[in-house]
């Protein structure tokens, strides 16, 4: 996988786009760094199927831990993270969602984080999986969250990394946009917006050549003959995070919950259209989640302060550290 990444940031280095990589729209020629696994499936009257990636542990019957990926991330970008843990003696499940990277971007599709949460559930179904612990960084916080609020009694643990709907844009008053307009937006992405975004928010403002393989992974589907379908899952993907937040429902979390927060993180999805007293309120990752960690019952709190919106890529080994003992903690309550 390193060297593949290798050959990535090679390739688009000195701004050749010509020779950039090119995905398909379910990131066909994007090679994973473990086994690729899919469940079929039947949701909403159509055939689907799940990508995910299966660390065993080396010991049977292992505790199972789920890690949920964010919006412009894929089961790849856990990898670290997977192999952290199975060596920690758990076995790791890592899905693509529906709509997302190398699984099925279906049309007609109504998206909801609980028809997500399903759709995982499901998944852990076919796998004989009775009980997990669910991790979910970004938009994944916010799944985790619904899927811990469904299936209380099979979550062991929830931890949020950074999760997005710890806000309601929506009620700051931040415009609602249709899926049409955050379609004609997305089929502007390219990579050099991709990249300076995630500078500013994944990782504080500071850019390393292992970041760049990430932005690939997503840009190169836009530069790919499914660059429309890609597009319209994506604005459904952004009504669905807009308009569904979760904070008003953390009171009726039941399961011990931990939060991994980047202090330096400023995402705040319609920033760039909201109105100039409220633009600059948005996003506060400390203070969000100090409030966040009030309304869920037990929860605990670790803050990373110089680390910006990814920090399990910005800096795995601290990131790690912190979970693999709050997990140990939280386990031993």
């Amino acid at each position: 996988m390193k060297k593949f990444f290798a050959l990535i940031c090679l390739a688009i280095s000195g701004g050749a786009q010509a020779d950039a990589p090119v995905y398909g729209p379910e990131l066909q020629g994007f090679d994973y760094p473990a086994p690729v696994s899919y469940f079929q499936f039947i949701a909403q009257r159509q055939p689907m199927q799940m990508a995910y990636l299966d660390y065993q542990p080396a010991k049977p019957k292992a505790p199972v831990v789920v890690l949920m990926h964010g919006k412009n991330f894929c089961a790849a970008t856990w990898h670290d993270t997977a192999l952290v843990l199975q060596q920690a003696g758990l076995r790791v499940i890592v899905p693509d969602q529906v709509g997302f990277c190398k699984s099925s971007k279906p049309l007609n599709y109504e998206y909801s984080f609980a028809e997500l949460a399903s759709n995982t559930h499901a998944l852990l179904k076919s796998l004989k999986i009775e009980k997990a612990t669910v991790i979910g960084h970004s938009m994944g916080g916010m799944l985790a969250t619904r899927y811990a609020l469904m299936y209380p009694s099979e979550v062991t643990q929830l931890v949020m990394v950074n999760p997005l709907g710890l806000e309601d844009w929506k009620a700051l008053g931040v415009p609602t946009l249709s899926e049409d307009q955050w379609y004609a937006r997305e089929l502007n992405q390219t990579d050099e917006r991709m990249r300076q975004y995630q500078r500013k928010t994944y990782y504080a403002n500071e850019w390393k050549p292992e970041y760049e393989p990430w932005v690939q992974m997503i840009a190169g589907m836009y530069r790919g003959p499914g660059k429309e379908t890609v597009a319209r899952h994506s604005a459904q993907a952004y009504v669905m995070i807009f308009h569904q937040p979760v904070l008003y429902e953390f009171p009726n979390i039941k399961v011990p919950t931990l939060l991994l927060i980047g202090e330096k993180d400023t995402t705040a999805i319609g920033r760039d259209m909201a109105s100039e007293p409220i633009k600059y309120t948005m996003g506060n990752y400390r203070a969000l989640s100090l409030k966040a960690v009030k309304t869920i019952p037990g929860a605990q709190l670790v803050l990373f302060p110089d680390l910006g919106h990814a920090p399990h890529v910005q800096n795995p080994d601290r990131f790690h550290t912190a979970l693999v003992n709050q997990l140990v903690a939280l386990e031993a309550e």
